[in-house]
């Protein structure tokens, strides 16, 4: 058993202990104000904020490596549009440095997995950011099926002369895919109930892959920036009933009125960066106060390498300087960016039960001067600032 003492412990869940303690050994055992047990390793941690290990919701970590070129771009496999089959967990390279520099950060989960080339990219996993092989690293696979609309998978099939080249091309093949989803789901339902008078369809690796979305296991991350994208990505959840999140989400202060109706988490970001596409055009920082104060679930991303993984914190703070609360933002990269992401009874916040992802700061993470000094995950210390 470990403890942390004498530090400022904001929880996550809405508590901040002033002067508290947090005990734990692969999970979270204690928190409060005074540890009635005893510890292996106490750390006095005066001056120092303690919160949950922080999150990313979506980024490419692993599968964009740092600094490899294109023997490390796993991420698009952009030789077919329509691709469910891929998993993030056949493509994520744990020694990545990114993971190493998400641990410097405070960042003990990643929300990874395949890029906007294709309609459908493929499946989502929530890996934690130590480890040597990816099985080890497994919170949560798949967690989601990545979808694209707009601007990317349309340049990238006009340059290859097929379909998809408008957006009316794009969502004509997911619906394709969908329809077929169902029609497979309902005649292997068929022959489950009555082999002898139905056939079992043929394997199809696609639609097995897309069965969870249609059963609602695990959501779609639709990667959308501009308005009409956006409500085409409602438009497909309510036709399907299908779960859904919004990625990126960049024109969300012209529709706040719709996301905030429609009650869809958002994953907010990358917006550290120039506005080097149409789509982006109405980037700002500012859409995290707007959406916020309407209690749309909105999480902060990196969406990395568009905006390197260590800088989190860092769009977490631009966020605060920019009116959005700061419990809000510090929620952002921790609860909600986990509740988006289903993995919420497992990471985001400090509670008993939980596993020990913990990270020590200066101060708190949204503060421009905030400083990590020591990060835990599943109570091993993974990193220490020398």
């Amino acid at each position: 058993m470990t403890i942390i003492k004498n530090a400022r412990i904001i929880t996550g869940d809405g508590r901040v202990i002033e002067r508290g303690e947090v005990a734990f050994d692969d999970k979270i055992r204690y928190v409060g104000e005074n540890y009635p047990g005893e510890a292996d390793e106490v750390i006095d941690a005066s001056g120092y904020t303690v919160t949950p290990g922080l999150i990313d919701a979506h980024c490419h970590v692993g599968l964009f490596g740092d600094s490899t070129g294109f023997e490390g771009a796993d991420a698009n496999e952009d030789s077919d549009p329509i691709m469910p089959q891929l998993r993030a967990v056949d493509g994520i390279n744990p020694q990545d440095r990114s993971f190493e520099d998400a641990r410097r950060a405070g960042i003990t989960t990643v929300v990874t997995g395949p890029g906007s080339a294709n309609a459908v990219g493929g499946q989502f996993a929530a890996v934690k950011t130590y480890g040597v092989c990816v099985d080890d690293m497994l919170l949560k696979a798949p967690c989601a099926m990545k979808m694209a609309l707009g601007e990317n998978p349309k340049t990238v099939y006009n340059d290859k002369n097929q379909t998809p080249v408008t957006r009316m091309g794009t969502m004509a093949l997911i619906r394709e895919l969908l329809y077929k989803t169902i029609n497979y789901r309902d005649a292997l339902k068929k022959y489950e109930d009555d082999s002898e008078e139905n056939e079992k369809p043929d394997f199809d690796i696609k639609l097995e892959a897309m069965l969870p979305v249609i059963n609602r296991e695990i959501p779609v991350k639709v990667h959308a920036h501009r308005a009409d994208d956006i409500c085409s990505a409602i438009r497909l959840a309510k036709e399907f009933d299908i779960r859904v999140t919004i990625e990126h989400c960049s024109d969300g202060d012209i529709i706040a009125d719709i996301l905030e109706r429609e009650k869809l988490p958002v994953m907010l970001g990358p917006t550290l960066t120039d506005r080097s596409k149409p789509e982006l055009r109405n980037l700002s920082f500012a859409t995290y106060k707007n959406l916020s104060e309407r209690d749309i679930k909105t999480a902060i991303i990196t969406d990395h390498p568009e905006i390197t993984i260590e800088n989190l914190p860092l769009c977490a703070a631009l966020a605060v300087r920019n009116g959005m609360d700061g419990e809000k933002a510090l929620s952002a990269i921790t609860l909600t960016a986990a509740e988006n992401c289903g993995i919420g009874d497992r990471v985001g916040s400090l509670c008993e039960g939980k596993d020990a992802d913990i990270a020590v700061f200066t101060c708190d993470p949204t503060d421009f001067g905030a400083e990590c000094i020591m990060t835990f995950i599943n109570g091993k210390a993974v990193y220490k600032k020398d």
